[in-house]
């Protein structure tokens, strides 16, 4: 290398799928911690939210023209991994010197696939946990030292892919810095809130749970670490009073793993009067284990809560690991409404058995669960999860970008593809057209978001096809009405 790397530009891939941008627009937390490493390393680092600004190759092109990084290093899932490959690619084409980087589950698991196919545009990929890997990989380059020497970085040499061995998961994750204030923070809002300013946070990092189709216990390695509770309160009121943040989204699979730390989060938030609201996604198990403190939750802000349901089929619960009965699930929504807390979950549809007759049943005791919010999701074959060896015969579609869980890309035996999707449409439009005929038995307080809600999912996302046009009458009147 001709110059010393200095400047660090981390780019988003430009990848849309119509269901995170439907509810708002949500920043890349991991980019924040990188950047802050960086920072703290020595060097300059910028983060391009190409996503979220929903920018072309055209802009990303210009924006990398214009900043002349010494590296450009991206991010992706499975879903996002061809758009994070030709955004390396642009940046290669830009200037060959640049030093291209690719991190996250997808690259992770599936290293050798990436080299086999794009070693031209990618010259290293990261593994697992980022923060230390980068600012070590960038400083053995300055030093034009061996890379083989950095830990959990993957690159192509002569023919071959080298994976170097994994660095221990960092232990103190109070302890990493970050770097906030090079966000663009106007365009980051929760769509169901006016005048709000959304931020991503962790809590804690890891998930110990086996859920058979999910990445995130194989990127933990099933192991768990929390920040002190102390530490992230402190967070959210530097974002509530630095940045104006008032809606708060945890990035934690499993925030409340630990009850005694959860508690005290809680407790602290209502005695500083932190005032924000929290959506957050937990366990089945860990709203049942504090039913007795529920009404902390409420009294701290928390606002939305996501439990992973998935099916209402014990056997298909059992097939994915779930480690939950299916009146488990029921009990913990019915918790999660009793304290007026919006409640979410999804159900995993699409498996090799299933018929349309199976999905409407579904469709039937989502009902009777009754969360407030509800997606029939297409399961998606990650090429890396536990599940993928069951369902690899089934598989009918090969592109990464359609594994979003919103398109089907695993044929049933008795399906068609056009088939489950019109089953999965058909599932949302009948669960939510049930929730308007129902709106009456919701407080004031939830009737008004899931008006909004049912009218941004009816128009705005992934589900506007399926939905637009077969809203009763009445319920398009009470949309033109109250004009939300």
């Amino acid at each position: 290398m001709g110059r010393k790397i200095k400047k660090v530009l981390l780019i988003t891939p430009p990848y849309h799928s119509g269901v995170v941008e439907s509810a708002g627009t949500w920043l890349n937390v991991g980019f924040v911690y990188i950047a802050g490493s960086l920072r703290a390393g020595g060097y300059d680092p910028v983060i391009y939210d190409a996503m979220s600004h929903w920018h072309n190759y055209r802009d990303i092109a210009k924006r990398i023209e214009e900043e002349r990084p010494d590296v450009v290093a991206t991010t992706a899932i499975t879903a996002s991994i061809n758009d994070a490959i030709k955004t390396l690619k642009l940046a290669k084409e830009i200037n060959n010197e640049t030093v291209t980087i690719i991190g996250n589950v997808h690259p992770t698991f599936c290293y050798e696939e990436i080299f086999k196919e794009y070693s031209t545009y990618v010259d290293f990929i990261v593994r697992g946990e980022g923060e230390e890997t980068m600012v070590e990989l960038l400083e053995c380059l300055n030093a034009g030292d061996s890379v083989e020497k950095v830990r959990s970085i993957v690159f192509f040499r002569d023919g071959k892919v080298i994976a170097t061995p994994s660095r221990p998961f960092i232990k103190d994750i109070d302890g990493l810095p970050m770097a906030w204030d090079l966000l663009d923070w106007p365009i980051y809002k929760y769509k169901p809130m006016e005048g709000s300013t959304l931020a991503i946070v962790s809590s804690s990092r890891g998930c110990s749970q086996q859920c058979s189709f999910c990445s995130q216990q194989l990127f933990w390695k099933r192991r768990w670490r929390g920040r002190s509770a102390e530490y992230f309160v402190n967070e959210l009121e530097h974002l509530r009073d630095r940045y104006g943040v008032n809606v708060v989204m945890l990035s934690d699979e499993t925030p409340t793993l630990s009850r005694s730390r959860w508690e005290k989060v809680l407790d602290l938030l209502i005695e500083r009067e932190v005032g924000v609201k929290l959506l957050m996604e937990t366990r089945v198990a860990d709203i049942i284990r504090d039913e007795d403190i529920m009404w902390k939750y409420r009294e701290a802000g928390v606002d939305h809560i996501y439990v992973g349901v998935e099916s209402t089929s014990q056997e298909m619960l059992d097939t994915f690991n779930k480690n939950i009965k299916a009146e488990e699930s029921k009990k913990a929504l019915e918790l999660i409404n009793g304290y007026d807390i919006v409640s979410e979950t999804s159900f995993v549809l699409g498996m090799p058995d299933d018929t349309a007759e199976k999905i409407r049943e579904t469709v039937e005791l989502a009902k009777f669960y009754s969360p407030d919010l509800a997606f029939f999701l297409a399961i998606a074959p990650w090429p890396y999860s536990q599940i993928y060896p069951e369902l690899k015969e089934y598989i009918a579609v090969n592109d990464y970008s359609k594994y979003n869980l919103v398109e089907p890309v695993i044929r049933p035996k008795h399906m068609s593809l056009e088939e489950v999707s019109l089953e999965l449409g058909r599932a949302s439009r009948d669960f939510y057209m049930y929730k308007m005929d129902n709106l009456d038995k919701l407080s004031d307080k939830k009737r008004e978001f899931m008006i909004k809600v049912v009218r941004i999912i009816a128009t705005s996302s992934y589900l506007a096809k399926t939905m637009k046009g077969t809203m009763p009458k009445e319920v398009q009147g009470m949309f033109e009405k109250l004009r939300v």
